[in-house]
């Protein structure tokens, strides 16, 4: 049976129109939870007005179900296009006060989500925090390993002041509780299956690429940083080319590191951040997706390349750990193992019958995660917490009196 309309918070550093993977995942998240009926509060930082869109219209909701509260916003070290949020505890509480939300639902770790869990924690508000960024292992790409501790104790700390915390895979809430987080439990994520799907290659975008009907397109679509582990995609393609000339490597996605790739490579292929119907068309438009990153939480670019159709090889790690099995949808390798991971792109560029096999089991799998599930999900999980975590709740709003 459908919850009747309640009203949620959402409380957030970055949220659709931005281009990332936690405004991708809060995109689907509020128009579902929108369309069932749920009111929806966004807490988010200021943006700059050429930047400015009104957020009922960024995730295609009635403007009357969504209200949008924004606070002052810094832009975040490495990742200029983005803010971080500033406020205090006692100025959400007033909020709150004045509109009661019914639960919270934080999806980011800084300042604002800090203040956020302590407003909630005050009010009794059931509290739940989402852990999308592997922010503490992202520290050492950026010359700053030397946080990576102290980064990691604030996260558990964060993460345990709030009733529960959400994560998209089992083996990621299995490494948040060798961490020390406690009552983490899983929220999957979905694909839309309309948007990204087989219908939308394009021919004449492969001609643009200077591909004929049966090269090979070797597709990545991500920010190009160092967390990303592009020197092994680059390490990859370079190997695979050598045998199959004609291939091209496509890169969708902007980045610190696009400057010197473009430098050192200028005849890969740079199609910069593309989103709607050009980002499927450049998904469905390649044949070999190649996704090396380590330090995703998810990485939903993997389920939008299977419901695309496309032959993925990636590390046996988060939406891949879940969703590929090796060698029937996708392929996938252990962590630690770069050479296996080239070998595996290598052997689906040879064997045209096993990639096409793969291609097709990969949309069938996809099409098995709906995001309608993955909302009633947040639903039963945020709006209905299990009793202890109300408990908990209770008892530490009253520790603070």
């Amino acid at each position: 049976m459908q919850n009747p309309s309640r009203k949620i918070a959402i409380v957030t550093e970055t949220f659709p129109p931005e281009i990332n993977g936690v405004a991708n995942t809060l995109r689907y998240l509020c128009h579902g939870l929108a369309d069932k009926g749920h009111r929806l509060q966004i807490v988010r930082p200021r943006q700059p007005q050429a930047r400015q869109v009104p957020v009922h219209a960024s995730i295609s909701a009635p403007e009357d179900q969504v209200s949008d509260h924004q606070v002052a916003g810094l832009p975040l070290p490495g990742y200029p296009d983005l803010r971080f949020g500033l406020t205090t505890s006692q100025r959400l509480k007033r909020l709150w006060c004045e509109d009661r939300p019914e639960a919270v639902y934080v999806a980011t770790e800084g300042p604002l989500g800090w203040a956020a869990v302590s407003a909630a924690r005050d009010l009794n508000l059931p509290v739940s925090a989402g852990f999308h960024t592997n922010f503490h292992t992202y520290s050492r790409y950026y010359g700053a390993g030397f946080l990576e501790k102290l980064i990691t104790l604030y996260l558990r700390r964060f993460h345990n002041r709030a009733g529960t915390t959400l994560v998209p895979t089992q083996r990621m809430r299995q490494y948040l509780q060798t961490l020390g987080v406690e009552r983490v439990q899983v929220w999957s994520r979905g694909v839309d299956c309309d948007r990204f799907s087989p219908r939308w290659r394009s021919t004449e975008l492969r001609h643009a690429w200077g591909l004929q009907d049966d090269d090979l397109a070797v597709l990545y679509v991500g920010r190009l940083a160092a967390e990303k582990n592009l020197q092994l995609a680059v390490h990859c393609y370079e190997r695979l080319r050598h045998l199959h000339p004609h291939a091209k490597f496509v890169l969708v996605g902007d980045g610190p590191l696009r400057r010197r790739l473009q430098e050192r490579h200028p005849d890969y292929i740079f199609c910069g951040m593309q989103k709607g119907e050009a980002l499927a068309r450049h998904y469905a438009s390649g044949d070999l997706f190649l996704f090396p990153s380590k330090t995703d939480t998810f990485g939903n670019v993997v389920t939008e390349a299977l419901a695309s159709g496309l032959g993925v090889v990636a590390f046996d790690d988060a939406a891949a750990g879940e969703h590929i099995h090796h060698e029937i949808n996708g392929m996938k390798v252990p962590l630690q193992a770069d050479a296996d991971y080239i070998q595996a792109a290598l052997k689906l560029a040879d064997q045209p019958s096993l990639l096409k096999q793969l291609r097709h089991e990969a949309r069938q799998k996809a099409l098995e995660l709906h995001w309608r599930e993955i909302v009633e999900q947040f639903e039963q999980k945020v709006l209905n917490p299990p009793s202890e975590e109300r408990r908990h709740a209770i008892k530490q709003s009253v520790s603070l009196l």
